[in-house]
């Protein structure tokens, strides 16, 4: 299978730049720079390699370089934003700050003549977020693009298949970056396209049929789409050696608990252990409001059940968990900072009884999950739930958790969802949810005085989860939600919409 390198110079877009290249039917793989040689790179069969954005100036000390003889190994080289200014500073050239014509946001790019820019208008729309620029460019390169204040939004040396883009060319706000992107695979490193996500699952299948021939596995089953497909993916491997473990933690949402033995044990005949254990998790999250402390405590106590239930069958070998490529980097692998710590990746306890962690998912995006689980033949109601994370309930009850919190908040999301899933909204939103919040207002009902609490509704669309903006419901469909949970749901007095995007926010509020 060919494939492309992205290198990880510590930007936010780095999973955003590989989900392009998949997108184009080409496999990229991300490996940090301090993580990988030049000749690494060599005997990895690579037919491209991407540089991505990173930190403010190549001149700072503390910023990643990496082996300028990366730039002479013949292999083709696409750099964005830091990654093109590296590109320029290796070979030789200089980078300058901007000062007051730093770009951040939509800039006018003017081309001119170049195999990266075929099928791209002489002027168009990128999206530029800089403070340095090159000002002078190395030799045997030449300048290929350019912006009002930007002489050097991108530049080449076509003797060495190197080419630097200043501008940010895998978000959408470039209105012609994924024509450039796959100018640079099929035309520059001449890729076949031959990465179909839905075939990956039989490379999965039969990778962890060798790995775990003979040995019995669980896995931590959530009930989400990613849970779900990951122990199919594993079951279609090992079969009755894996058991799943289902720790019903009483922090899903309503009658979801039940819905998920149906649907995985009666239909797919997976050997599934009901654990409920909700008055276990709650005395464990008593009196603890910080959100970081409520995701460690849940991801420890999930370990703990499963430890106990694998005692239970015998000799474990492994673990095997959904977690996905957002999970990853927003828990801070790699060298992205830490934006919140998953369960399941930066929340697991340090001493495990497992051998093995394994997570058969943790290279791939949330919609390619969902194309691999539709191929395995999972049911729709867990191939196109919409996610839910693995502390649950929990990180959307805002504060100390108790079982009166969880029982208003299960109702009001029940509610929303059903009231969303029964509108007539052209574009449904991929994500939407109920906060229970930690404020109470004053209210009126009937001739009485009340002070309840206010609940916030979070709906948003987006195609990765990576970025998201917020869903523009109708009016009368939010009144109607909002009328329905102040009058249905006790102790609720109070009903707002979150109208943030990714960034700055999260998608959730914990």
């Amino acid at each position: 299978m060919e494939k492309v390198l992205v290198i990880d110079f510590g930007g936010q877009y780095n999973q955003l730049i590989a989900r392009r290249v998949r997108d184009l039917n080409v496999y990229a793989e991300i490996k940090p720079y301090n993580k990988i040689t030049v000749n690494e790179i060599k005997e990895s069969g690579y037919i491209g390699i991407i540089f991505t954005g990173g930190p403010n100036s190549v001149y700072d000390e503390k910023s990643p370089h990496f082996d300028k003889n990366i730039l002479d190994i013949g292999i083709p080289i696409l750099g964005i934003c830091y990654g093109c200014q590296l590109i320029a500073y290796m070979a030789g050239g200089t980078i300058e700050s901007a000062g007051s014509i730093s770009e951040y946001g939509k800039a006018t790019l003017k081309i001119s003549n170049s195999i990266l820019y075929d099928d791209v208008p002489l002027t168009s729309t990128c999206w530029m977020s800089h403070s340095d620029y090159v000002s002078k460019l190395p030799a045997g390169f030449i300048a290929t693009g350019e912006t009002e204040t930007c002489n050097s939004a991108s530049f080449e040396n076509t003797a060495k298949k190197v080419y630097g883009v200043q501008f940010h060319p895998e978000v959408t706000h470039t209105e012609y970056g994924k024509v450039i992107i796959k100018n640079f695979l099929y035309k520059i490193c001449n890729a076949k396209g031959d990465w179909v996500v839905e075939d990956y699952s039989s490379v999965l299948i039969k990778e962890y049929r060798e790995r775990l021939k003979g040995k019995k596995v669980i896995c931590a089953l959530s009930g989400g789409v990613d849970s779900a497909v990951a122990a199919k993916i594993i079951h279609e491997a090992i079969g009755n050696d894996l058991t799943c473990i289902f720790c019903d933690h009483g922090l899903l949402r309503l009658g979801e608990g039940d819905m998920v033995e149906t649907e995985m044990k009666k239909r797919l005949n997976m050997n599934i252990v009901r654990v409920n254990s909700e008055d276990r998790f709650l005395n464990k999250l008593k009196g603890v409001v910080e959100p970081e402390q409520k995701r460690k405590i849940i991801g420890e106590e999930f370990i703990r059940v499963f430890e106990e239930e694998a005692k239970k069958i015998g000799s474990i070998y492994g673990l095997v968990q959904g977690t996905i490529y957002p999970d990853v980097i927003e828990s801070g692998k790699g060298e992205a900072a830490t934006i919140k710590s998953h369960h399941n990746v930066g929340g697991l306890p340090e001493n495990l009884d497992f051998e093995e962690i394994i997570e058969p998912l943790r290279n791939l995006f949330k919609d390619e999950v969902r194309r691999i689980g539709k191929k395995l033949g999972l049911p729709d109601k867990i191939v196109n739930r919409q996610p839910f994370p693995g502390p649950g309930l929990a990180i959307r009850v805002i504060g100390e958790i108790t079982k009166e919190k969880l029982e208003i908040l299960k109702l009001a999301d029940a509610i929303f969802t059903e009231e969303i899933e029964k509108s007539n909204i052209k574009e449904l939103p991929n994500q939407y949810f109920a906060v229970l919040t930690n404020t109470k207002t004053v209210g009126v009902m009937g001739d009485y005085r009340t002070y309840g609490y206010t609940i916030a509704l979070r709906a948003v669309i987006t195609t990765d989860f990576m970025t998201a903006d917020f869903a523009k419901i109708p009016y009368e469909i939010l009144a109607k939600i909002s009328n329905r949970i102040t009058g249905e749901v006790q102790n609720v007095g109070r009903v707002v919409y979150d109208i943030s995007s990714k960034p700055p926010a999260t998608i959730e509020w914990e």
